[in-house]
């Protein structure tokens, strides 16, 4: 079974989709300049205007790809996660033999995003505004788990059926309530709770599923 969800592309989330380098560019400015008003304001504090104010953009050039706030903040969630899934890829680019990797992987690029990524921390992949954000047939969640079974069945040659998606989704709730608690108070996350997220994901895919051990 190949129980996949395609993840949202940020092209397709803009009003015009962009053919030429140029706008590519001028979407990426408006994503940027979103990012950093939402760590200084706040998600609700964001305003078409300033976005284009921020970017040296005029308003009109902003509604051009974004018809309303809620578009912008979708793309820059999709934007979120394809940085997120990047990472996991490029870091599974070392030869690793064990399925574990990934779960690191995994961990290590939201800690990563979550300490450097520009409005990462208000927005992360868009599940502070909707749980079904990114897909309306999935959970974020859900959506993740899906992404992490393809990279399983890519890389280690695993066919991720019904069971594997379920166990995948329950790793992905566990560790994503267990990455909030460590920055909810420490600006740059409490090692201790970054820890016991590999900690207990491993465990719990070793215990629940049937994934080989050289896998």
């Amino acid at each position: 079974m190949n129980d996949q969800t395609e993840l949202p592309s940020i092209q397709a989330l803009v009003r015009t989709e962009p053919v030429q380098q140029r706008s590519t560019a001028r979407i990426a400015l408006l994503l940027d300049a979103a990012a950093a008003l939402i760590d200084e304001n706040g998600i609700d504090g964001l305003t078409t205007s300033d976005v284009a104010t921020r970017s040296g953009s005029s308003v009109g050039v902003v509604y051009r790809y974004f018809p309303n706030i809620q578009s912008l903040l979708r793309a820059l969630a999709a934007r979120n996660m394809e940085l997120f899934t990047d990472a996991i890829f490029t870091a599974l680019n070392d030869e690793s033999d064990k399925w574990q990797s990934v779960l690191d992987a995994g961990v290590d690029a939201y800690v990563h995003l979550f300490r450097t990524l520009p409005g990462f921390r208000a927005l992360r992949f868009g599940d502070i505004i909707n749980e079904r954000f990114l897909d309306p047939d999935f959970s974020n969640n859900g959506v993740l788990a899906r992404s992490f079974a393809g990279i399983l069945g890519e890389k280690y040659n695993v066919v991720p059926d019904e069971e594997l998606v379920f166990n995948l989704e329950v790793v992905v709730e566990i560790e994503d309530a267990m990455l909030k608690r460590a920055f909810l108070i420490e600006k740059n996350g409490d090692e201790r709770f970054i820890q016991k997220a590999r900690d207990v994901a491993r465990d719990y895919l070793r215990d629940n599923t049937q994934l080989p051990a050289n896998a």
